[in-house]
């Protein structure tokens, strides 16, 4: 059972994007603009704050945007430099050396845990991160890095956590938890979308993981769950069985940004934190409140 430093990330976006259509009919809709970033760029910059160097992209039909965002591309850059635009230059080129970047098509739509087994071959017996595709985190998280060093202290898979009203609790995974310390809880247990009177907790799985390379075993046995499609969390209930699964607790931070509110959220809140939007911006906020009478 090797073990070793997280140094690789996978991140499954090869979803159809059906909650933003029309505007995911043709793009990925983890290449919508957050402010002036497709959203899969914040989680790419994530991994690498986290000192990821070894990121694979599951990607599928209608994706190739994606590969070509973090691509090099030549005409842009000339026309760039001919026009002395050397700060969006630099960003353009910054773009294909923040990491080692590569790609695997899954084929045919059968769920997240079918995605992640697409990267066997890649990770092979190191451990690994996986961070979904349009979950966005706040820069100044420390999320990924604590789930890391937690996998590191104790050399166990870990997966995010955030606790929600027990009337939410059935759009999400849900563990049974045992607590540990503030941040940590030992999984006991894990359901994929519980109604609410039979849910373990409120404590619902989040888009970041980190795995033991035992998990491919599990994927490869697991049956097709809810929705017909192989589970992540089912699983991940299958690795409970033989290795202790640590779940890290948070509470702000993430956007979902499949979501159309959470989409706008994120928006508004990384432009109101930029230094060059945001003065300007919450002045235009704070005008707007006054002027629709929304104070």
């Amino acid at each position: 059972m090797a073990r070793g430093a997280v140094t690789k990330a996978v991140i499954p976006a090869a979803g159809l994007g059906t909650r933003f259509l029309p505007a995911t009919k043709a793009q990925p809709k983890e290449m919508l603009p957050v402010v002036d970033k497709p959203a899969i760029q914040y989680v790419v910059e994530e991994a690498v704050r986290a000192g990821i160097e070894d990121i694979l992209i599951i990607t599928g039909r209608g994706k190739r945007a994606i590969e070509d965002h973090f691509d090099r591309a030549f005409e842009l850059e000339h026309s760039l430099e001919k026009s002395g635009k050397f700060h969006q230059l630099g960003e353009i080129q910054a773009l294909a050396e923040m990491a080692k970047i590569h790609y695997v098509r899954q084929g045919e739509a059968l769920g997240l845990g079918h995605a992640v087994l697409m990267a066997r071959q890649h990770v092979g017996d190191n451990p690994f991160a996986v961070m979904l595709g349009d979950d966005i985190m706040d820069r100044r998280s420390q999320v990924l890095e604590g789930m890391i060093d937690t996998y590191e202290r104790h050399e166990q898979s870990v997966i995010a956590l955030k606790e929600f009203p027990l009337d939410e609790i059935s759009s999400y995974g849900a563990v049974k938890p045992e607590i540990v310390d503030e941040l940590l809880v030992k999984v006991l247990d894990i359901v994929e979308k519980p109604q609410p009177a039979v849910a373990p907790s409120g404590l619902a799985v989040m888009g970041r993981y980190v795995f033991t390379p035992e998990i491919f075993d599990k994927l490869e046995v697991v049956q097709p769950g809810f929705g017909g499609e192989i589970q992540l969390t089912d699983a991940i209930g299958l690795l409970l069985e033989d290795q202790t699964v640590y779940g890290y607790r948070f509470e702000e931070g993430r956007y979902d940004i499949g979501k159309k509110l959470d989409y706008l959220r994120a928006t508004v809140e990384i432009a109101i934190d930029r230094e060059d939007l945001g003065p300007e911006f919450r002045a235009f906020l704070s005008e707007l409140v006054r002027r629709k009478g929304l104070a």
